[in-house]
């Protein structure tokens, strides 16, 4: 039987090391929210794949839409020959679009694509070419999204140069001290300085930030985006690639806002761990790029569709809406009473809607000094405690929850226990 250690050595000698990995830990096989390792080691799964997996490790409903497609077929790509599912999973998304009138969906392979593709289609539908985006935001590794994303390392170093005509502003976080009122202003400046309203295809933005750190956009910044896209023609995208799929307690982050966009990114959960992503939007729009314009070879693929139809099956009857509420509820107020502890590692800034969970790790109680060693220590204690644990954040100091929605509240406690363990491990006097 390979171990970790053989199969780690083996990785480094076949694998990039620009393809890195957060823990030498090989799953062997999951199930909801925990997973065993080659070795036989089990662990509680606070990553889920990374937003992926709010249905848990092969859910049952899923794995068996998936078995039916099989037996039908695997591929035939839809702009070569079309098939229901492609069709029918469109026409769940535009019915659940959190915006008014007609909707159409166009379906992709990886959350970039999605993001990428959603400023093809502004383009097409604007005439325009530039983009405003946000620091500390992420929305891929191609080229593209790599120029939008708002965090030079690990993502933009030694890539450059970036693609042109994509512009940022500072994300109002106030631990980081930027106010709603800068962030605005920073706008206003650009469109004085770089770039005229008029040039502008989209403004793009996580409804929470993911690898930002988990912070959800101020409604304030949202509405007054909204006012700014309608009166300059401007197209507003929210990028749910992580948000998406009731993590949140809402199908999609920006229903909190009750902002409406006008593209929606969506991605990783959508799946239950298929490939599959899409942009959803208002249907003038959408149809603004020309036959052939957008797709791919393996763009919303069958099986994948199978998948993310049950998804959403799923969420509605297992009611993850309510579940992702009560699980981050119970998260919040156990984080709260560990960060009364004198004896673990200092945590602050408790945060995020639904079961999408945050919080800092700072040098000191009591003021806000970013402790990024504080928080590497925590994750590798957590490993060895047998918790699958991230971070994330542009000062590498903030820990993220994304448990399955469908854990149960023992396998829940059981992480939460193990979170609590691994910060105390990780303290320092």
């Amino acid at each position: 039987m390979a171990t970790n250690t053989d199969l780690l050595a083996r990785r480094e000698a076949a694998t990039p090391r620009g393809v890195s990995v957060a823990y030498p830990v090989f799953a062997e096989r999951a199930e909801n929210a925990e997973l065993w390792d080659v070795e036989g080691n089990r662990y509680v799964d606070f990553a889920g794949g990374i937003a992926v997996l709010n249905v848990g490790h092969r859910h049952p409903k899923v794995i068996a839409a998936v078995r039916d497609q099989l037996d039908h077929f695997t591929h035939t790509c839809f702009q070569v020959a079309p098939y229901e599912g492609y069709v029918e999973l469109a026409e769940r998304l535009n019915a659940l679009a959190p915006f008014k009138g007609p909707a159409k969906t166009a379906f992709f392979t990886t959350g970039a694509e999605a993001t990428e593709n959603a400023v093809k289609i502004a383009r097409a539908y604007t005439g325009r070419t530039a983009v405003i985006a946000f620091t500390g935001a992420f929305h891929g590794r191609t080229m593209m999204t790599m120029a939008m994303t708002g965090k030079t390392l690990p993502y933009k170093r030694k890539f450059g140069p970036m693609p042109n005509e994509v512009f940022h502003v500072p994300f109002p976080v106030e631990e980081h001290g930027v106010s709603v009122a800068e962030s605005l202003r920073a706008i206003e400046f650009l469109f004085r300085a770089d770039v005229e309203p008029s040039r502008v295809a989209c403004i793009i933005i996580e409804p929470v930030q993911g690898e930002g750190g988990f912070y959800p956009a101020p409604k304030e910044l949202l509405e007054a985006l909204r006012k700014l896209c309608d009166e300059h023609g401007i197209v507003l995208v929210a990028d749910e690639v992580q948000t998406g799929f009731a993590r949140t307690g809402r199908i999609f982050g920006i229903e909190h806002s009750g902002v409406e966009p006008d593209l929606v990114t969506v991605a990783k959960s959508l799946g239950g761990g298929f490939p599959i992503s899409g942009v959803i939007g208002k249907a003038a729009i959408m149809d603004g790029a020309d036959p052939g314009g957008i797709g791919g070879t393996y763009a919303g693929s069958p099986v994948s569709c199978a998948a993310a139809l049950a998804v959403l099956d799923v969420i509605a009857e297992e009611k993850l809406l309510d579940r992702a509420n009560a699980i981050g509820a119970r998260i919040k107020a156990r984080l709260a009473r560990i960060a009364t502890r004198n004896d673990v590692v200092p945590i602050t800034g408790i945060r995020g809607p639904g079961a999408m969970i945050g919080f800092d790790i700072v040098k000191h109680r009591g003021a806000y000094e970013p402790d990024a060693d504080g928080t590497k220590r925590v994750t590798a204690a957590a490993i060895e405690a047998g918790l699958i644990l991230l971070s994330c954040g542009v000062f590498g100091n903030v820990i993220r929850i994304l448990v399955p929605l469908t854990v149960s509240d023992e396998v829940l406690d059981d992480g939460m226990d193990k979170l609590e363990s691994a910060l105390a491990a990780a303290y320092q006097e």
